[in-house]
């Protein structure tokens, strides 16, 4: 990001406050928090956010009307897909344990206004998935009892028609997740056991499934008989795979719970890792069973396990499946609960929300207005909302969040090493923080050139007013020493990041394009053979090419925590993937989204950015500058001057002169 100077524009000025970064403090295991999960707490926190009721249901659905057996397969790209995602987000996690998960590692990496619409688009995205689990969870347990809750519901209490609107209030829904609140904000503890037991529960029912649901497999079920493997081809596997990959959306809660876990260095990557392991073997397993027990052709797509059991003689497996259905989807609830009232805690502390939400309970630690209120909400829309109109707004925040925590893992590791508010290395590369000059007064730095030089401050924007010939070892973000001769004259201007930042937007640009050309090309858009073909070569070439310019510049060094491995290829396939995703989803969803956007900027423009901690911090007043003068003989000596308003500044400059600054002169000419 780059630094402007004070005589430029107005808009310049709040561009660059738009996209000013966050500065995290030096000691980033400090919190008002707890720290007391374990890495077994986090993976099992994974797990639930993942194996819910898309265990019971998704599969069924997919087999079904998209895949047929070859589900396994779509559930295998779905589960590198999401790996590929995962990669990043347990990077940050343990690079920066704080919690707000996509939305801290936009705001270090990427830019305030962007922080808080990822932050904004996660919040709904939450509360969504929160309200359509708990009338999935309701819808499921009424079925059990045939449907006598909802009869009761439509006759005794009341009942309407209205688009968007359920029939009837789902008043099981809106109590399961007000309780839910009401423990989750006694601590992180009781959230945490409560997640342990119904996950041990979900899991020996789901190893109970494949024990028993292997026993009745039958192979004949893939024969060419019942229509083969693969019925629908490489097209419908794909299909499969895109409506699969939202099966493992939920790992990003071990992100959000890392300001809580007791070593995140450690314990974030791990966690990810075995979660994500488990909920893929989970899906893929259950799904060979399930297509190997009936014909895939004649699965109920509401209830295909419990079905495929009672079709086989066996209906009293069909309680036990339920039984682990609703612990399933227990866990999500939690897991939804748990991770949105920090992310909404994450920004109300950071001055972009409103700070009722960043109040902390001082036994219990944790941000318990967030917690009831967005439970209540929560609450009040599974009440009302239908969960077709729920589920249909669902995806596009995550799809969009992984991006850009995809697109920041880029940008950090290419950027050079900060300056903290301390003045200490610090991974927050903010350049409109404030900076301590040096440790004393006067600060020398021995320079191998003779020359005058001068500094401005020691602030992460120390310039050299003559560069120096660049050493072999090159830092991060500038052009590798091999190719200094070949891009040298191009490149060799940019700032140290610069041409990273840029190639990563080129990136996401030629990402969009190439998957509308790819999506529309021939359909909506009807583009001629030979025109489709030039924009795909174009796009992809694009592509390519910003990888190539990433990839020619130097990393940051290897670092004790996590790493992505293969940057910038890792990130860059999870975005076009994403991108890809983002494409299928209908057009209402992105009407919906686009009016959510607009919301949060009002939102953002009518509070968080008069009230932005990073804002607040530029605008303490300083009363002294400092400069620093490089002497010929390579001493460099600090000189301070009073600070003065802009129009003065030119008139009144040589007024002003300090002891410092003469004696650097006397000094000067002795030499």
């Amino acid at each position: 990001m780059a630094t402007f100077p004070r005589g430029c524009s107005p808009a310049v000025r709040f561009c660059q406050k738009l996209n000013r970064l966050k500065t995290l403090d030096d000691d980033m295991m400090a919190t008002s928090l707890k720290r007391c999960l374990s890495t077994l707490d986090l993976t099992l926190l994974g797990v639930g956010g993942m194996v819910g009721s898309g265990l019971y249901v998704l599969t069924g659905t997919v087999a079904k009307d998209m895949v047929g057996p070859a589900v396994i397969i779509s559930f295998i790209f779905a589960g590198f897909a999401s790996l590929l995602a995962a990669f990043c987000y347990a990077e940050f996690g343990a690079r920066i344990p704080k919690t707000g998960s996509a939305y801290m590692f936009t705001y270090v990496s990427v830019g305030e206004i962007w922080a808080f619409l990822i932050g904004w688009n996660v919040i709904l995205e939450n509360m969504i998935g929160g309200a359509a689990v708990a009338r999935a969870w309701s819808g499921y347990l009424d079925s059990i009892f045939n449907h006598s809750i909802q009869n009761f519901t439509e006759t005794h209490i009341m009942q309407w028609n209205v688009p968007f609107l359920a029939h009837y209030p789902d008043l099981l829904a809106a109590g399961i997740l007000i309780l839910a609140s009401f423990f989750i904000s006694f601590g992180v503890k009781v959230s945490s056991y409560l997640n342990h037991i119904f996950s041990v529960i979900s899991m020996a029912v789901i190893i109970f499934i494949l024990v028993f649901g292997f026993m009745l497999a039958e192979p004949a079920n893939w024969s060419a008989k019942e229509g083969g493997f693969a019925p629908f081809g490489l097209s419908g596997i794909l299909a499969g795979s895109a409506t699969c990959f939202y099966a493992f959306v939920g790992f990003d809660v071990i992100a959000s719970s890392s300001e809580e876990a007791k070593n995140p260095q450690k314990a974030v990557p791990i966690a990810t890792a075995i979660s994500l392991g488990l909920a893929a073997a989970a899906y893929i397993l259950v799904s060979t069973v399930l297509t190997l027990m009936v014909p895939w052709h004649s699965l109920d797509p509401n209830s295909a396990l419990a079905d495929a059991f009672f079709r086989r003689g066996y209906s009293w497996a069909g309680i036990i499946v339920a039984i682990g259905s609703i612990c399933a989807m227990n866990t999500v609830l939690l897991c939804n609960l748990f991770s949105l009232p920090r992310i909404v805690y994450a920004m109300a502390d950071d001055g972009l929300f409103f700070s009722f939400f960043a109040r902390v309970n001082p036994v219990t630690k944790v941000p318990v207005n967030a917690i009831l209120v967005f439970g209540i909400l929560m609450s009040t829309m599974a009440l009302i909302f239908d969960l077709e109109a729920l589920v249909q707004f669902l995806s596009i925040g995550t799809l969009l969040a992984y991006t850009f925590v995809a697109a920041s893992v880029i940008v950090l590791r290419f950027q050079p090493d900060r300056i903290s508010s301390k003045g200490t290395a610090s991974t927050s590369p903010n350049p409109n923080s404030e900076t301590s000059p040096a440790p004393t007064e006067s600060q020398t730095i021995r320079e191998d050139s003779g020359e005058l030089k001068q500094y401005e401050s020691f602030s992460d924007k120390l310039q050299l007013v003559e560069r120096q010939v660049s050493s072999e070892k090159r830092g991060p973000g500038q052009l590798k020493a091999y190719w200094e001769p070949y891009l040298g004259k191009l490149l060799g201007d940019c700032e140290p990041g610069e041409v990273v930042a840029f190639c990563v937007l080129t990136l996401i640009v030629s990402s969009v394009s190439l998957c509308i050309v790819l999506e529309f090309g021939t359909n909506q858009l009807q583009l001629p053979i030979w025109s489709f073909s030039m924009l795909l070569v174009v796009f992809i070439l694009a592509y390519v090419l910003s990888l190539t310019l990433i990839w020619l510049h130097e990393p940051q060094s290897k670092s004790k925590t996590f790493q992505v491995p293969l940057v910038p290829l890792t990130p860059a396939a999870s975005i076009l993937i994403n991108v890809f995703l983002m494409m299928k989803l209908s057009y209402l969803t992105w009407i919906r989204f686009t009016v959510w956007i607009g919301v949060g900027l009002f939102v953002y423009f009518g509070y968080g950015i008069w009230h932005s901690k990073e804002g607040k911090r530029e605008l303490q007043p300083e009363d002294m500058a400092a400069r620093y003068v490089v002497l010929p003989s390579g001493s460099l000596v600090e000189t301070v001057q009073p600070v003065q308003p802009e129009g003065q500044m030119d008139t009144s400059a040589h007024d002003f002169s300090s002891p410092t600054a003469s004696t650097a002169e006397e000094n000067a000419g002795k030499r």
